[in-house]
């Protein structure tokens, strides 16, 4: 039996990408796609929009006629985004979140819709840099007391929050695991005369140009030498198909807060 899923926002770079995996996964099965009301996409082939072809399922604006999804999958906005988990708490629907860009409450609100149904919310669905967040982990275990950690990010010009949702989880999988918290140690730009580098902090540094998909490192730098974890992506394909995985795994979860580690199998 596939995983009947449903694709919101799906006019937009990501969502094109989301339609395509959709279509070409085995075992889902690409039922709906929303945009925004007014979208010059509205009522358009679903596979016409991510290029693909056409395949007979069109676009939307109704997310009543979404319902017979088992699984919504949300690489929107902020504001949209915590639109449509009040919704899918209403009619008891999945949610996998890629959005990014959230407050601390907004965070906690999205922890306590877990409560109703089953959701993952994941800054970065590439299952490559998941696996990079368990080694960051290990790493941070054996020699984070005494090195100096830098988180470098880069992004295409048009992406909007920065540092990146991915470079903030990185710094929240160290922080938690050195027992620091990151709204205390983490150092968001550097000018000027700063003085002598506080070795509690964990640094970030952001560029934005041109169409990077996305590239991030993290440095553990001592005195002699330095370690350096870093995940390329070259096509956001590989956060769509991480999303599938994602949207597949959740089909068949109870209701909770889960994120790509729980979905990976990575988490103690």
């Amino acid at each position: 039996m596939k995983v009947k899923v449903a694709i919101l926002g799906c006019s937009g770079r990501m969502g094109r990408n989301l339609i395509q995996a959709a279509i070409e996964h085995k075992s889902i099965e690409l039922v709906g796609g929303s945009v925004r009301k007014g979208s010059s996409f509205e009522n358009f082939d679903l596979g016409e929009i991510a290029g693909i072809g056409a395949i007979g399922n069109k676009t939307t604006t109704d997310y009543q006629t979404l319902l017979a999804a088992d699984v919504l999958i949300d690489f929107t906005s902020i504001e949209a985004t915590l639109e449509h988990i009040q919704w899918c708490k209403q009619h008891n629907k999945a949610l996998v979140i890629g959005t990014t860009g959230f407050s601390d409450q907004q965070v906690e609100t999205i922890k306590a819709a877990g409560e109703h149904i089953p959701l993952v919310l994941a800054p970065n669905t590439s299952v490559g840099v998941n696996l990079l967040f368990k080694l960051l982990e290990i790493t941070a275990k054996a020699i984070g007391d005494y090195t100096d950690i830098e988180i470098f990010e880069a992004h295409h010009r048009f992406k909007k929050d920065a540092p990146s949702g991915t470079a903030v989880k990185m710094g929240q999988v160290i922080a938690d695991t050195l027992g620091r918290d990151l709204n205390k140690v983490a150092v968001y730009g550097r000018e000027g005369i700063t003085g002598e580098r506080d070795s509690s902090t964990i640094g970030f540094a952001t560029v934005r140009a041109g169409d990077i998909v996305g590239e991030h490192t993290a440095y553990f730098a001592d005195i002699g030498e330095r370690l350096e974890l870093t995940h390329k992506a070259s096509s956001r394909m590989t956060f769509a198909l991480g999303a599938m995985r994602a949207a597949f795994w959740l089909s068949g979860a109870p209701a909770g807060y889960y994120d790509m580690q729980d979905v990976l199998g990575l988490k103690d």
